[in-house]
């Protein structure tokens, strides 16, 4: 689908009249990162979405990316909904889509009845430097993170990767904090975080969570960043739950 002057690729699954959860991936993921979840989604009920952002996957390359604000992601999602008639979402998203998905529901609280995110971030930990580090040694030197990679994004598999790493490495981006943002977000919402997660601390999550009204906070024991992928049964029963609690129209 053209979006915003390039191409977007997603993917939907089941009942075109259930209720909308949109998926957002991690930072160095793609559609294919929620191969555990869109199925399962579908058969409770739910239309799901799942798209590559700018620049992933299957979707049009792009120069770089606009973080940490994500302006250009936040203008596709909104105009893909637009274009594929959707009003109202509930969205899940995963790490850097986690924090797109803060973003799109403090920015528009007429359109997200419910929001899961996972990993998110909304300011830099100390520690996170050197998770990107250790990150950057993985992708020069191990093969099968490098065959991954490729299987998600294809030929621009590395672009997709300094894309990310020289989008977030910027020591200016100590100053960012974007908690009085989301502290407008007004739905129902669940922060999810592995309590051993590489990347970011469980003040993180707990933070997250405090910032937003009556958000429910789940620190997963023993689960790392990847709560998704990793802890994929409890992960989704959770936020079946969740979802199902706080939508409606589904079987």
């Amino acid at each position: 689908m053209l979006v915003n002057g390039h191409n977007i690729y997603y993917e939907q699954y089941g009942p075109k009249k259930g209720s909308v959860v949109v998926l957002l991936h991690h930072g160095l993921g793609s559609v294919k990162a929620w191969r555990g979840q869109t199925q399962v989604l579908a058969e409770a009920g739910y239309r799901v979405v799942a798209y590559d952002r700018w620049g992933y996957g299957r979707s049009d390359s792009r120069p770089g990316l606009d973080l940490p604000t994500f302006t250009s992601d936040l203008e596709d999602l909104n105009r893909l909904l637009d274009q594929m008639g959707i009003k109202t979402v509930s969205l899940v998203g995963h790490s850097d889509g986690g924090t797109i998905a803060l973003y799109y529901a403090a920015q528009n609280p007429h359109r997200v009845c419910c929001l899961v995110t996972v990993a998110a971030h909304i300011y830099l930990e100390p520690g996170m430097e050197t998770g990107c580090l250790d990150i950057k040694q993985t992708f020069e030197a191990d093969e099968h993170f490098r065959t991954g990679m490729r299987y998600a994004h294809g030929d621009k598999f590395e672009k997709v990767f300094h894309n990310w790493f020289d989008g977030w490495h910027h020591p200016e981006f100590l100053r960012w904090d974007i908690r009085p943002t989301i502290s407008r977000i007004s739905c129902p919402a669940l922060v999810v975080q592995g309590e051993e997660d590489e990347y970011a601390s469980p003040q993180h999550a707990m933070d997250i969570a405090a910032s937003i009204h009556g958000a429910e906070l789940w620190l997963v024991p023993g689960a790392r960043h990847m709560v998704p992928q990793e802890n994929t049964v409890i992960f989704n029963a959770r936020i079946l739950q969740f979802l199902k609690s706080h939508t409606s129209d589904v079987q």
